[in-house]
């Protein structure tokens, strides 16, 4: 080992200028000696960590591979020479994971402790003893200077003894740490050496007992174990690209067959019509969601139908949730001011109204179709499918056109050998024909070919309306829907009865007769006829408020009146006798020309449609009770008015009587002499007022009797 340069001893009590710049090189070594260890404690630090870290790392992998037993796979099921395999694993890595902790344990002996021992110890030793020297050179050169600074002319013993004293100490106080500050840089030269290799001496040795423990662990056995896994997974690899390889063709074929399917409106609907025989359907809505009293928004959620329920799930969730109960609900295409293709349902209790939007028409109407047939409750029975499909096309031979409307009719009565059973629906009749009308015809109840009406239209007559016209007042705002709009608000705030009910407008139409009872069956039969052969599943719902005065249709949504119906003008009011939910009246309106015309309007309600007509029934129960009220009302006012005219003359007689007394007396003190001689010899003189009294008086007794 070549030799080492040392700060000399013996010239620390002269320090001189040549020592001190000796010693400013040693001081420049060592800040570059603590520098360079302080880099390779933090490489040998990492390399500690990273030991560590891998030692823990392979103990986790082999407790977990113990595990693989343990775990429930939901498509793994029970693989035992995956789970063997495993183990034998397991064994391999907790061997390795041993060696490695043996390692860590060496590195933190023979490496990381001589360099921490280093850097800690001997490093900082000589930064305390530089700073000690610091101050003590600085000690010794303020004691100098006070000492050159004594006075010649003024000797003070005293102050030259402490002056003397402060040298002494402040000279041997710098030459002793002077002597152990060079001691500690020259032993640095030395233990600087020792200090980089015994770290690396440990690491060697250390990584050498590793790499003899691990030849130890792995044998000849475990090299033939390693190579028959490497042959299982190259014929797993092998099996999984011919997997891939025809994968890849499914998914040519199928890229070609669904290339129709991308598109959300199928370009040619003759290709894809609508099938109306689901019981189940699933598939991607957008479900309304209000976020205020006015806001919404939407959502595309997955729904599907379960049973008689309507489900929707998120993506991420394990199961769906219930949405509402389809069992008797009633479902409609709406019109959305900024969606297409939408269909509301309701449920049957009208509490809860779900508002939907598909992403065509056909996935529209067939969402709509498999809701009703849910809601006809088709999925109880075994061949839902078939039923339906049966269903549905007795619906349309019910309502197939003929060339007469009678033979139709006479298609639709019971034989008389015998009556085969059809299955109720919403689109058929839900009752067989009363007696009634095999004695009338049907067609005195409904002509034939009558335009029916499937929105809600004003029914004002042209007249009405056009008398409306000339005697709307200039600059008043007419009502659209051909309501006066004056006495409305009145008669529903006086009006005892207020009953709501939630209705959807099936349709309306003009009707022979209003006295027969089975002109509303028949009604209802032609407009859900019609409905079905047209498709026509668009239902117009409003609020049906029932008073005493009349009945309302009010928009739900802005609480506009659409129609107002005077409640004289219900002739009678009847339900179904399948489906309560069905229910019409018939209305008898006057025309402008002194006839009337009969209207029939069919509605479907949320509740029993018996219900509401008990409503109006009673609503003109109480009318009629009120009017007769208000006649006996009307009749005790003008009782009241002829006794007040008659108290009012007698008052005039009585008063007419007193003024002729009053004007008897003013005659009769008129009518004595004027110069009667008084009781003292004087005569009685009357003053000029008492004589205009007078006359006053004979005037106004004539006046009297000529008004008697």
């Amino acid at each position: 080992m070549p030799g080492i340069e040392k700060l000399p001893l013996e010239e620390t009590l002269e320090d001189s200028p040549q020592t001190r710049s000796l010693l400013g090189v040693f001081e420049e070594d060592t800040a570059a000696i603590s520098n360079y260890c302080t880099q390779l404690y933090q490489a040998m630090q990492r390399i500690y960590d990273a030991q560590n870290e891998l030692s823990a790392a392979t103990h986790l992998t082999s407790r977990l591979l113990k595990e693989y037993d343990k775990q429930r796979f939901p498509l793994g099921g029970d693989d035992e020479v995956m789970s063997s395999t495993l183990q034998q694993f397991a064994k391999v890595i907790d061997e390795l994971s041993s060696c490695h902790a043996v390692l860590s344990t060496q590195l933190a002996d023979a490496m990381m402790f001589p360099i921490s021992q280093f850097k800690e110890r001997d490093l900082k030793e000589i930064l305390t003893l530089k700073e000690v020297f610091q101050i003590a050179s600085n000690d010794h050169d303020t004691a100098i200077n006070r000492y050159s600074r004594l006075s010649k002319r003024r000797d003070n013993d005293k102050v030259r003894a402490e002056v003397v004293e402060d040298v002494y100490t402040s000279r041997k106080k710098q030459h002793q740490t002077m002597l152990h500050y060079f001691c500690a840089l020259n032993t640095l030269q030395y233990k600087k050496k020792t200090a980089l290799l015994e770290p690396l001496l440990g690491y060697m040795q250390a990584q050498i007992s590793f790499f003899k423990l691990g030849s130890e662990n792995l044998t000849q056995q475990w090299e033939d174990f390693l190579g028959t896994i490497g042959t299982s997974v190259q014929n797993v690899r092998r099996e999984m690209e011919e997997e891939v390889g025809q994968m890849q063709e499914n998914i040519q074929q199928m890229e070609r067959s669904c290339d129709p399917l991308y598109a959300p409106c199928d370009p040619d609907p003759a290709h894809s019509p609508v099938c109306r025989n689901l019981t189940r359907k699933q598939g991607y809505l957008y479900i309304r969601n209000k976020t205020g009293l006015v806001s919404s928004s939407w959502e595309r959620q997955y729904f599907f139908t379960q049973g008689g329920n309507l489900m929707q799930q998120g993506r991420g969730e394990v199961a769906g949730g219930l949405v509402t109960d389809l069992d008797n609900c009633s479902v409609m295409a709406v019109d959305s001011d900024d969606r297409r293709f939408c269909f509301q349902v309701t449920s049957f209790d009208g509490k809860k109204v779900v508002t939907l939007q598909a992403e065509s028409r056909k996935d529209c109407e067939e969402w709509i179709a498999t809701i009703n047939n849910i809601s006809r409750r088709i999925y109880l029975s075994e061949n839902a499918e078939e039923l339906a499909a049966k269903v549905n096309q007795t619906a349309l031979e019910a309502v197939t056109p003929s060339p007469s409307f009678q033979q139709r009719h006479e298609s639709m009565r019971p034989s008389s050998k015998g009556r085969t059973g059809r299955t109720s629906s919403i689109s058929s009749v839900g009752s067989e024909p009363s007696p009634a009308l095999s004695v009338l015809s049907l067609d005195a109840l409904v002509a034939p070919d009558t335009p029916i009406q499937f929105d809600i239209i004003s029914p004002v007559t042209e007249e009405i309306s056009g008398q409306n016209k000339t005697a709307a007042q200039p600059g008043r705002r007419s009502n659209p829907f051909g309501e006066s709009g004056d006495k409305s608000a009145e008669d529903s705030e006086d009006s005892i009865l207020h009953q709501l009910f939630i209705v959807r407008f099936l349709g309306s139409m003009e009707v022979k007769t209003a006295e027969s009872a089975d002109v509303i069956s028949e009604t209802m039969r032609q407009i859900l006829a019609a409905r079905a052969i047209h498709n026509i599943f668009r239902m117009t719902e409003s609020h049906l408020l029932v008073t005493c005065d009349c009945l309302k249709l009010i928009d739900p949504q802005t609480q506009v009146t659409r129609l107002r119906f005077p409640l004289s003008s219900v002739v009678q009011c009847a339900s179904h006798q399948d489906n309560k939910r069905l229910f019409g009246f018939v209305l008898q309106a006057a025309g402008g020309r002194g006839d009337s015309r009969v209207v029939c309007y069919i509605f479907e309600s949320n509740n029993d449609g018996e219900k509401i007509c008990d409503s109006i029934g009673l609503a003109k129960q109480i009318a009629f009770h009120s009017e007769m009220e208000s006649k006996a009302v009307e009749k005790k006012k003008e009782q009241d008015k002829a006794k007040e005219k008659q108290q009012e003359e007698l008052n005039k007689q009585k008063q007419i009587e007193k003024d002729l007394e009053e004007q008897s007396r003013l005659i009769a003190a008129s009518s004595r002499p004027s110069n009667l001689p008084a009781p003292d010899g004087q005569f009685l003189v009357l003053s000029s007022s008492q004589s205009e009294e007078s006359d006053v008086g004979e005037e106004g007794k004539k006046r009297g009797e000529s008004e008697a």
